[in-house]
């Protein structure tokens, strides 16, 4: 542009010059508004990344919004421009998908095609490819001044890295005071980083120290694995070996350390379990001498880790001195010693501390061998040798006795990049004693000093840290000088590992800072992420405040601090240098290449599976019935269709059934059931073309159709629905199976009616059409110029067509013949029902009988057809059934169902009807049949016979016995009635043998319960678990639950042929096919299937059968079979069904004395009104009978039963539903007693003891005491009468949990509440307020057992297996967390004891 001077001498642009560039400017901004507005009419594509390849941007978010015909290479490119990397350098995936499979970036596809969603955020990660971070597009960004000690290296610590599911870990990780700019990916720092399984941060750290430490790495390099010796899943040495190697060798950002912790013996449990690095070390270090016993790296810890000390006590008046040698492997330093208010501020402070000797005077004054007396003296440690690589660890979990809970003390302390330890080499204040004895350890205390300040006496229950920083400005400053003793041999060590923790007491994370030996740089071992840093970060590991971090440093020093410290002596004789890998002896060098194998084999397949599309494939298999098979096709993308049918085709297993070119692969929607599209002109074309791409999941899936030779396949085309026909013939009562059709949406009813002519050959003028949209929805098409979407036409369609010239059509469509018949076809069910077994003294043998009297004229018409067998009448009744089984409905019915029809070729497409409907007299025609058949069956079974069988309550007793034993069989036990939901309350059934109920409070349903005296008096309480309200209303069901109504809406019913079950048994249990309306009642069916069963319904109960041939009762009379779907299996057992005001009761033994407390006895019946007394009476010969118990009714009692908690006692007048609140599937407890009964009164007591003698370290049995009162005085005298022991002595305590609260007798002592301060039982902390409490007491003058070691072994063993049979939590720790163990065997005993 030309520029003039203005009047000021400053240059501005000619007048025309400057409208001209001012319209080019307006031009071009118009041509970029116009592409806007064209874009903007084109559906777009959100996408949002997230960059996972660094932890500086894992948190971090870049979003594109691209028109949605954007190609996937162009997404690639413009997210490579908006990252800042080179493309082709990193992959994008799907990220709200577990499976993660890279987008093709190579791909023309567009993004619509692809599966991306216009309007909607669509979620992508970016990712590392192979294993490598993507490159920069400059070289500007990651480069670190190496030397470290500029001014900016303090805005670049390398902490702990935000992790998600770690727990326990601080919200400091996620500091803005954290800056990740100088992370390098592996390619710039050279090391590779470990993978975190969950919480191994610990692990990981130690892996890299050690990894990092060359004689170490080396000495394991020269190890050998011996195949024929171990195994190498659980050899630790050679897991540990394979991990260096790809450590020094792998190509990847990070590897994984699962395989050596299995060789540790861990399962995938122990990666959610925090652990101190200290302890690993210590464990892991002892795993590996064991493993190396008797090779060449036997001795080989010992040799770098293992240091000397003295341990002394001189005698301050004649100078005597006593010591023993002690070994370590690794040095405890205190930060605040105990009850100090200062802490030491470095370490060479700590160490002076550690080796300054106490004075023992006063009460402490020791024993002198030489003296004889008890004298002053002098105790303290002194060092003897050094290790060469010398580990401190920094004693920074406290215990803080004020507020009881752990603590980590975050305070700063120094530590230099050399130390000297010459200092603390044996120096003396006074010379040397004139005596000396001496007594040697042996050195095998795999390294704990035997001090004080060596002891980690602090308890370890897991407590929040409570952030405690104390002040130590200048401590540093004010502490001692030790003397520098001379020494021949330098003892100066250097720093090179530094393990970190950041968090609190309670939990937190671990990374290691190290230094390479062969360039000296430091580096930031991060689990998977490895940087280097400089020696300013090293030194903002000391902890405290440095005041150099803003207003918020205080939250990033109460959390981060060097935990660990690894020296190494300067010794130029003795350091090595890390073996190259041209120097690694020859397995070594053969299990690189092995490993470097496996990796390329591992990115080869992994290149496949990227490469490799996985879909559901179907097929209507002609070899199984036309049954519909399910498989997942792997298909490679450039495979074409051609080869796709091929391996479908070999899947399937379709060879021999029929040919290859009458097969092929077309698009469908498996929840449709809708065939979307066919391939007709693709066979040459790649799946990864024709399926949008390679993805982790699909919108549609794949079916293999096939076809007869001489058939055509049709084409399937986009817009086209599919409906499947069903052809209904009114004249016989049958739909036949469908026809699929497919038409188009726009489709007007009358064009439908010529395409379904076509396929059926009906007459489209007479024909009806009805649509089935959903269950129960029936809707009459009639309305010629309707399109087919306007009447609610989708995919996949079913419809029922009926073309005849009957009055039928006259008709409006809801009172038709065509109406009715769907509406039974879509509410029938196919039930199979197993009919009770003939045993002895039942149907069978009372025919025979009756056969035998034949001769006699019987008492009744028909005799001669009460002569026949039962399975003749049965045949008959079938048949009669046959012919009443449709019934005229006069009103339309409603329906709750929520299940529709699951199949569309049931048993229920050919459903057989009479020819003529019937009148209103067929009702009670058909009744009227029923109850005559009835009184026939019951007139062959009573074969004449008089006496207690024909009471029709007491007819069948010995099946109803034989009810009992089958529960005892099965699963006994069930909750009340009052939690199950109101459909489905007899079959959903639940065992209540879980587990006591728990309290809002913590405590369970037998530690604290309802004081039975407030509730003895209470009225009645409401409940429709009753029989009464199972059986209906008393306007609906008479006394024996028939109901009383002249007719049922749904009385559809039809039985198939019998069929023997049980024939290779020889029983007589046969099994039925029942199809019935599902909307009739269970007292409906019931009455239905009296003659099949052969006696009336009050008399047969019926269990439904579940998945895992569990069986429950239906009792609600009232309910429907709308629960209820085809297949179902339903069991029909004899025995008298409840009346109104009748409970079902289980009866258990309670046996307090024995291994298993709670035995089941017998089902019995209690009713309402019925007291205790009358009960036990009816149960004294059932007992007898079934479990051989031969009673006397005051030598035993009735009580609550709460789980297996023995609750209130019942007592003989107690009325039930007034007295005592009863519901169905009851459960009580019968306890036989050695006296007669001494509870007579609701005042009364009932207490279990049970004495604990700590000197045999044994329990009792238990003993019943009755109490008068809830005074706890009372119980002491009870108990001192029971015992012997004298008042003042005797102590008690209340017992834990659930009955018979079993405890061991290693914990009993110490851990119960001893000798309580309350004057009455039903305070706290006892809550003794019903019967059944258990009360534990002893003998305070009693001392505990004296055992050894060995005897207590013994004794650990024997608790633990008492108490792992009973159920019971074996611990003999107060230790929460779990301890850290490394199994050499391989894994850990199943029945070991624990510590």
């Amino acid at each position: 542009m030309e520029m003039v001077p203005s009047e000021e001498n400053q240059l501005v642009p000619k007048e025309g010059m400057f409208w001209s560039c001012r319209q080019s400017l307006f031009d071009e901004m118009k041509k970029k508004f116009s592409q806007i507005e064209n874009a903007a009419e084109e559906p777009r594509v959100l996408c949002i990344i997230q960059d996972t390849t660094n932890s500086k941007t894992v948190n971090e978010r870049l979003t594109v919004n691209l028109p949605a015909s954007t190609s996937l290479s162009k997404l690639h490119e413009d997210v490579a421009h908006k990252a800042g990397y080179v493309i082709g350098t990193f992959d994008l995936a799907w990220g709200n998908i577990s499976e993660m499979t890279p987008l093709d970036q190579s791909s023309a596809i567009t993004l619509s095609e692809s599966g991306f969603e216009a309007g909607k955020r669509n979620f992508l990660q970016l990712t590392d490819r192979d294993g490598e971070q993507p490159q920069m597009a400059s070289d500007e960004s990651g480069t670190a001044d190496s030397s470290g000690l500029d001014d900016s290296s303090q805005e670049r610590f390398i902490g702990p890295l935000p992790r998600e599911s770690t727990g326990g870990c601080s919200n400091d990780y996620s500091s803005p005071s954290y800056s990740y700019s100088s992370i390098l990916n592996k390619s710039e720092t050279g090391y590779v980083g470990l993978v975190n399984q969950a919480m191994t941060c610990y692990l990981n750290s130690l892996l890299q120290t050690l990894f990092m430490t060359p004689e170490f790495r080396n000495a394991l390099y020269n190890w050998e694995f011996e195949e024929s010796e171990e195994d190498q899943v659980s050899s630790i040495p050679y897991q540990l070996q394979r991990l260096f190697v790809l450590l020094q060798t792998s190509k990847k950002r990070a590897i994984e350390t699962t395989d050596v912790t299995r060789s540790f013996g861990w399962d995938s449990s122990e990666a959610w379990q925090q652990h101190d690095v200290q302890e690993l070390c210590r464990v892991m270090f002892d795993a590996l001498e064991q493993k190396w016993k008797l090779t060449e790296q036997a001795d080989l810890i010992n040799q770098l880790y293992q240091g000397k000390l003295k341990d002394y006590v001189r005698c301050l008046e004649c100078g005597n001195e006593s010591w023993r040698n002690d070994t370590y492997l690794d040095i405890p330093l205190v930060i605040r010693p105990f009850g100090a208010s200062q802490v030491y501020g470095s370490v060479e402070e700590a160490l002076q501390a550690f080796v300054q000797p106490e004075t023992l005077d006063g009460a402490n004054q020791y024993f002198c061998e030489r003296c004889k007396k008890k004298c002053d003296a002098r105790k303290g440690l002194r060092f003897l040798h050094f290790p060469y690589l010398l580990t401190l660890q920094l004693k920074r979990f406290d215990f803080d006795y004020t507020t009881m809970h752990r603590i980590k003390l975050n305070d700063r302390m120094t530590f230099p990049d050399e130390l000297d330890m010459s200092p603390f080499m044996d120096v003396e204040d006074e010379k040397s004693p004139q005596t000396e004895s001496c007594t040697d350890s042996g050195a095998e205390n795999e390294g704990s000093c035997h001090s004080d300040q060596m002891s980690n006496d602090f308890a370890t229950d897991d407590c929040v840290d409570e952030g405690i920083c104390l002040d130590s400005t200048g401590s540093a400053e004010r502490g001692l000088k030790p003397k520098v003793a001379e020494t021949a041999n330098s003892l100066t060590f250097e720093l090179f590992s530094v393990m970190v923790h950041s968090g609190s007491a309670a939990g937190g994370h671990y990374y290691a800072c190290i230094k390479s030996f062969t360039d000296g740089q430091w580096y930031s071992f991060n689990d998977q992420h490895v940087s280097k840093i400089s020696l300013e970060d090293i030194r903002k590991t000391y902890g405290g405040s440095t005041g150099s971090r803003g207003y918020y440093s205080s939250a990033f020093a109460s959390s981060t601090n060097a935990y660990m410290l690894i020296y190494r002596l300067k010794d130029p004789s003795r350091n090595t240098k890390y073996l190259d890998p041209e120097d690694f002896p020859e397995h070594i060098k053969y299990l690189v290449q092995k490993e470097k194998e496996s990796e390329e084999q591992e990115k080869r397949q992994r290149e496949i599976e990227r490469n490799t599309c996985k879909i559901k494939l179907f097929c209507l298999h002609p070899g199984k019935m036309m049954t519909m098979i399910e498989n997942k096709l792997e298909v490679h993308k450039d495979k074409t269709l051609r080869e796709a049918t091929q391996m479908a085709y070999k899947l399937l297993e379709l060879e021999g059934v029929v040919p290859l070119d009458c097969c092929r692969l077309v698009k469908y929607d498996e929840f449709h059931e809708y065939l979307e599209l066919s391939y007709e002109d693709d066979e040459d074309t790649p799946m990864g073309m024709l399926l949008g791409g390679v993805k982790t999941s699909y919108m549609f899936d794949l079916l293999l159709e096939t076809r007869r030779p001489e058939q055509v396949f049709q084409p399937y085309r986009p817009g086209e629905v599919m409906v499947k026909v069903h052809v209904v013939d009114l004249k016989n009562d049958t739909i036949v199976p469908p026809v699929s059709v497919r038409a188009f949406l726009n489709q007007s009813i009358a064009e439908f009616k010529q395409l379904i002519a076509q396929a059926t050959g009906l007459c489209a003028e007479t024909m009806r059409v009805v649509l089935e949209r959903c269950y129960n929805d029936l809707r009459l098409l009639f309305v010629p110029n309707k399109t087919l979407k306007a009447e609610g036409f989708f995919r996949s369609n079913k419809i029922f067509v009926e073309s005849s010239d009957s009055p039928d059509q006259q008709l409006p469509f809801t009172d038709s013949h065509l109406w009715k018949l769907l509406d039974r076809h879509g509410n029938t069910i196919r039930l199979m029902v197993l009919l009770p077994e003939q045993l002895p003294g039942t149907l069978s043998n009372r025919t025979a009988g009756q056969k035998a009297a034949g001769g006699s004229d019987g008492s009744f018409e028909g005799s001669k057809a009460a002569r026949k067998p039962v399975e003749a009448i049965l045949e008959e009744s079938t048949e009669k059934l046959k012919s009443l089984s449709y019934q005229q409905q006069q009103q339309q019915g409603s329906s709750n169902s929520d299940s529709q029809k699951s199949s569309d070729t049931s048993d229920f497409e050919h459903i057989e009807s009479p020819t003529q409907e019937l009148d209103s007299g067929s009702s009670a025609s058909a009744a009227a049949d029923n109850r005559e058949l009835e009184d026939r069956i019951q007139a062959a079974a009573a074969g004449g016979s008089a006496g207690p069988a024909s009471d029709p309550d007491n007819q069948y007793a010995g099946e109803e016995r034989s009810d009992s034993e089958v529960h005892n069989d099965r699963s006994t036990s069930s909750v009340d009635s009052d939690i199950l939901s109101s459909s489905h309350s007899s079959d959903t059934l639940c065992n209540a043998d879980s587990g006591p109920i728990q309290l809002a409070n913590g405590l369970d349903s037998h530690s604290i319960t309802s004081s039975r005296r407030s509730k003895a008096h209470e009225g009645k309480k409401e409940t429709w678990d009753t029989a009464e309200e199972d059986s209906g209303t008393d306007s609906e069901y008479d006394d024996n639950g028939k109901s009383k109504a002249s007719s049922t809406p749904f009385i559809y019913f039809r039985v198939s042929e019998p069929r023997n079950q049980g024939e290779a048994s020889g029983d007589a249990q046969k099994c039925i096919i029942v199809h019935v309306d599902k909307r009739i009642t269970l007292a409906a069916f019931k009455q239905n299937m009296e003659p099949f069963v052969g006696v009336g319904s009050s008399q047969f109960k019926v269990f439904r059968v579940y998945a895992n041939n569990q069986e429950f009762e239906s009792v609600r009379l009232n309910e429907t079979l709308s629960s209820f779907s085809d297949d179902n299996k339903i069991t029909i057992r004899l025995g008298r069904a409840l009346k109104k005001g009748e409970y079902r009761v289980k009866v258990y033994q309670l046996l307090v004395n024995e291994a298993e407390p709670c035995k089941f006895l017998v089902d019995t019946v209690f009713a309402k009104g019925m007291t205790v007394r009358q009960s036990k009476e009816e149960l004294l010969p059932q007992v007898k009978e079934q479990c051989k118990l031969d009673l006397s009714i005051d030598r035993f009692r009735l009580r609550k039963k709460t789980w297996k908690n023995p609750g209130t006692v019942f007592l003989d007048y107690h009325v039930y539903e007034e007295d005592i609140n009863i519901s169905s599937n009851w459960e009580v407890f019968l306890e036989v007693l050695d006296e007669p009964e001494k509870m007579k009164s609701m005042s009364q007591l009932a207490v279990l003891t049970r004495r604990w003698s700590p000197t045999h370290m044994k329990l009792e049995a238990f003993r019943e005491v009755v109490l008068e009162s809830s005074s706890v005085e009372e119980l002491k005298e009870k108990l001192c009468e029971i015992s012997g022991i004298p008042l003042e002595n005797l102590e008690f305590a209340k017992g834990r949990g659930t009955f018979p609260c079993d405890i061991s007798v290693l914990e009993i002592h110490q851990d119960l509440d001893w000798n309580p301060k309350v004057s009455t039982l039903n305070v706290w902390p006892l809550y003794i307020c019903d019967d059944g409490a258990v009360v534990f007491y002893r003998d305070s003058t009693e001392e505990l057992m004296d055992m050894s070691e060995d005897e207590r072994s013994v004794l650990i063993k024997k608790e633990s297996s008492r108490l792992l049979k009973t159920g019971h939590r074996v611990s003999y720790s107060p230790r929460k967390e779990k301890a850290l163990k490394i199994y050499l065997d391989g894994g850990p005993a199943k029945d070991s004891a624990q510590d």
